[in-house]
């Protein structure tokens, strides 16, 4: 009889650890929905792909349009995974999207920073453009080559956050989201 009440509660174990994963791994699909993220080698340079599928919402249109200055910054680390430890971080890059709406004008000025560095700034009256310009990223060079070993897995990790954020102003995950994407480095 005794070996009947451990087996109950080893299946129920097993059950709940099973239903916890499952979890985990939804909760992780939805974050890889919310974020995009397509690393490519070329030349000396990592260039980044990625896009805030859900980044510009309602309440983030209702924001700029009131003229709030609305931020999007993306933490962009280059990693190597260590097996048994913690995964090293080989490089970060920061990419920081700025709007701001005239209701003077009617035109959003939008300003694209790297590491501090404006690398760009335009005007347009598009909210189309707006969003675009703020959630999306077309083969950014963020790292050289030269930092990495051939023939070793690497992944880009990206985390985005806003502001102005109280909460789930944003996005349905609070302040911020995040994902990553893997490439092997071959020289």
């Amino acid at each position: 009889m005794p070996w009947r009440i451990a087996l109950t509660t080893r299946a129920r174990s097993t059950g709940a650890l099973v239903g916890l994963l499952v979890t985990l791994a939804v909760a992780t699909a939805v974050a890889a929905e919310g974020l995009r993220i397509v690393p490519l080698v070329r030349g000396d340079q990592v260039l980044v792909t990625f896009e805030l599928a859900d980044g510009f919402t309602d309440e983030v249109r209702a924001a700029v349009r009131s003229g709030l200055k609305t931020t999007f910054t993306y933490t962009v680390d280059m990693r190597l995974e260590v097996p048994v430890w913690v995964d090293r971080t080989i490089a970060t890059s920061v990419v920081t999207n700025s709007v701001e709406y005239d209701n003077l004008t009617r035109l959003h000025t939008v300003v694209r920073m790297l590491d501090g560095h404006v690398e760009s700034t335009q005007v347009t009256d598009s909210e189309g453009v707006v969003r675009q310009l703020m959630t999306s990223f077309q083969r950014l060079p963020l790292f050289r080559t030269s930092i990495l070993e051939p023939n070793r897995e690497y992944y880009v990790r990206i985390s985005a956050s806003a502001r102005p954020s109280n909460g789930a102003f944003l996005w349905p995950w609070g302040s911020g989201t995040s994902g990553q994407a893997k490439f092997t480095f071959i020289r």
